[in-house]
C-alpha cells in the first residue's frame, strides 16, 4: 500500500506531508484504530534495566509533540523515543527546513527544534496506552543562552521523569547554535553533574529512576567521541545513542537539494554511525548500553548495526522512504532463529 501512496506524499512539500501523516495518525489513536493493528515482532532483550518487545525503535524528531505515538507505536516498534521536546514551546526556523534527497534515501532538516512545549507534551503522555519502552528526548531552548543549557534540560528531566521509560539528552542537533559545544570539557561536565544531582533527587521522590542517556553527534572526531563516553560514563549516563544527522556533505555533492543547511540523515549516514558504534563498543567494553541509528533503512543494515556493538537500534528516514512495513522486516531480521 504505501508504494501506491509515496509518489503522492513526495509530490507535497516534505513537512506538510510530515505534518499530513502525523495528523492522521493522531486521528486514528483518538478513535483507537491502533488497537486493530497485528501484534509486533516478539523478540524481547533486556537493556537498561528495562525490557524492550523488540530491538527497533523509532528516533527522536518524528513525534515531536507526542501527538500520534499510539498510532506509531502500532507500527510495530519495540520502543518509541519522542521529542524533541523544549521547556517552551518555539517555532523553530523559517521555512522551508525540510528536504528529500530521493536519489540518497536521505533528507535534511533545519527544523530547529520546533515543537509546543513541556506542558502540551507531558499532558499526552499522561494519556498514555501504549506498552511498549516509551522515551522522551529532551532539548534546550534557541533562546536560552549556552552557559544556562543545564536549566532548561533540568526542567525537562523534572516534568517528564514520572511518564518516560527512559530520557535521552539530546546535544547533538546541528540546527541549534551551540548547541553541540555541550558535548565536550566544563561544559559537558557542568550538564551532567546537575542532571546528576537532580536524578538523586527524582529517584528519592519517585522511588524509581529512569535510565538517562545522551545522544552524540557523528561529526566528533574519534578521540572527543571516546572522551565524551568518558564523561557520560563517570556521571551515571546509562547509555549513548549514535549519531544524529550530519554536516558531512560528500556523498550527496551534486544532488538537488544536497547544498541545503541543516544535518543530513538517512542511507549517507550509515557508515559514520556504525563506525561509532564500534568504536564505543570497543571502548566502553561489551556491557554499556548502545542504541545505533543513522541509515538503518533494511533488514541486512540493522543486523550490520547489531554486529557493530548496538544493543537497539532506531529508524526515521527509512521509514520515510521504505514505509512502515520497514518495522517489522528489520525486527524479524534482528530477532534469534
Amino acid at each position: 500500500m504505501y508504494a501506491s501512496l509515496r509518489p503522492w506524499l513526495f509530490r507535497l512539500d516534505p513537512e506538510l506531508s510530515h505534518d499530513l501523516t502525523l495528523g492522521l495518525l493522531a486521528a486514528a489513536s483518538r478513535l483507537q484504530l491502533d488497537t486493530l493493528a497485528p501484534a509486533s515482532v516478539a523478540d524481547p532483550v533486556r537493556c537498561l534495566g528495562l525490557t524492550f518487545p523488540n530491538r527497533v525503535g523509532l528516533a527522536a524528531g518524528l513525534d515531536k509533540d507526542a501527538r500520534a505515538f499510539e498510532a506509531l507505536g502500532a507500527l510495530g516498534f519495540g520502543f518509541l523515543e519522542l521529542g524533541t521536546v523544549t521547556p517552551l514551546a518555539q517555532p523553530g526556523n523559517p521555512k522551508p527546513r525540510m528536504f528529500r534527497l530521493p536519489e540518497a534515501e536521505a533528507l535534511i532538516n533545519r527544523m530547529g527544534f520546533n515543537n509546543k512545549g513541556l506542558e502540551a507534551f507531558v499532558r499526552r503522555l499522561q494519556r498514555r496506552r501504549y506498552p511498549g519502552v516509551l522515551g522522551v528526548n529532551l532539548g534546550k531552548n534557541k533562546a536560552t543562552p549556552t552557559a544556562k543549557a543545564a536549566e532548561d534540560y533540568a526542567h525537562g528531566l523534572r516534568a517528564v521523569h514520572r511518564y518516560a521509560d527512559y530520557v535521552t539528552v539530546n546535544l547533538s542537533s546541528p540546527n541549534t547554535p551551540g548547541l553541540r559545544d555541550l558535548q565536550q570539557g566544563e561544559a559537558l561536565d557542568t550538564l551532567l553533574k546537575t542532571l546528576e544531582r537532580l536524578r538523586a533527587t527524582l529517584a528519592e521522590a519517585e522511588g524509581r529512576r529512569a535510565p538517562l542517556l545522551l545522544k552524540i553527534a557523528p561529526d566528533l572526531h574519534d578521540d572527543d567521541v571516546k572522551a565524551l563516553a568518558d564523561q557520560a560514563v563517570a556521571r551515571g549516563v546509562d547509555g549513548l545513542i549514535a549519531c544524529n544527522t550530519t554536516l558531512e556533505r560528500a556523498a550527496v555533492a551534486g544532488l538537488r537539494h544536497g547544498e541545503e543547511a541543516g544535518g543530513l540523515s538517512g542511507h549517507p549516514v550509515f557508515e559514520r554511525a556504525c563506525a561509532v558504534i564500534q568504536l564505543l563498543r570497543g571502548h566502553l567494553g561489551a556491557s554499556y548500553p548502545l542504541i545505533g541509528v543513522g541509515g538503518v533503512d533494511s533488514p541486512e543494515r540493522g543486523r550490520a548495526m547489531l554486529s557493530a556493538g548496538a544493543n537497539l537500534v532506531q529508524i526515521y528516514s527509512g521509514l520515510i522512504y521504505q514505509g512502515p512495513g520497514l518495522v517489522r522486516r528489520v525486527a524479524k531480521a534482528l530477532a534469534p532463529a
